[in-house]
């Protein structure tokens, strides 16, 4: 079976048993790693030689005709959702988000959640719009924000303990604002596989796969790490305890609430194709 998932800590931290054979009765899994804009663009195109994925939740609309959301291995949670960045002087100031107003913002791709969230938060807070978007790989946004090339961009991961190494300034916290409307966890991350599969038992093992990462946290230590992209050990950690928490097990209905109440909001304001929200579960 085939399966594509960024070589972040969290994901490289879940599914280390799977790939691993350390899950009883699961096939073998072959990996691609790729970051998430590229599996979303994957899971669009259909692509035949992958079974299951990590996307964006923002992603959805587009493939749930042929994959099916399942309810563990992806991310959820409270205090970690995106973050809009500025130069520090450059944008912002006593004008807070209202400074963007056509002002050039970098994102890491156009159908990532983050983006979606951006979008939604920007329709409140920004008057009249940002200027143009720019999209770049995650790791160039704040070297890019730093150097003046843009004036603010959208990150992700584990730049929200960077960040502040790059001299920039905290504009917006979009999962801070997002809680604070809705009451509700942040969907980021989601696992989507074949509609032709058995979902049931890919849901068990993924699941029993997340459930060996808590009870043998250094088991995939190595396998974390020479993946993490030059990332500190500590800074590893870090992004595993903020992105694999008990949503990652199971999204439970509060989960499926988040997902719908996002997806919702996102097809009343046109962002996303219309579809059936009962697909989701």
């Amino acid at each position: 079976m085939n399966i594509a998932f960024s070589p972040c800590p969290n994901d490289t931290f879940v599914f280390h048993a799977l790939v691993h054979g350390l899950v009883p009765d699961a096939p073998p899994f072959e990996v691609t790693y790729a970051d998430i804009d590229i599996t979303n663009r994957l899971a669009a195109e259909r692509s035949p030689d992958l079974d299951v994925l990590k996307i964006s939740y923002a992603a959805l609309p587009w493939v749930l005709d042929d994959y099916a959301l399942l309810p563990c291995g992806g991310a959820l949670g409270r205090g970690c959702g995106p973050l809009v960045l500025t130069g520090s002087g450059q944008v912002g100031g006593p004008e807070g988000a209202a400074a963007l107003s056509g002002r050039r913002v970098a994102v890491p791709s156009e159908r990532s959640t983050a983006y979606l969230l951006f979008r939604l938060w920007a329709a409140q807070h920004v008057p009249g719009g940002v200027g143009e978007i720019v999209v770049l790989p995650f790791h160039e946004i704040m070297p890019a924000v730093r150097d003046g090339k843009i004036d603010a961009g959208l990150v992700i991961h584990e730049a929200r303990f960077t960040y502040h190494l790059y001299g920039l300034t905290l504009l917006a916290d979009l999962g801070s604002w997002w809680e604070a409307d809705t009451g509700l966890p942040i969907p980021l991350g989601a696992i989507i596989a074949r509609r032709s599969l058995d979902l049931a038992a890919l849901s068990g093992w993924i699941r029993a796969s997340v459930e060996y990462a808590w009870a043998h946290p250094d088991a995939s230590l190595d396998y974390v790490m020479r993946h993490a992209q030059e990332m500190s050990p500590d800074v590893a950690q870090a992004h595993i305890a903020l992105y694999v928490n008990g949503f990652s097990a199971d999204l439970g209905e509060e989960g499926y609430a988040a997902v719908r109440s996002l997806l919702g909001r996102a097809m009343e304001e046109g962002l996303v194709p219309a579809f059936d929200l009962s697909k989701l579960k």
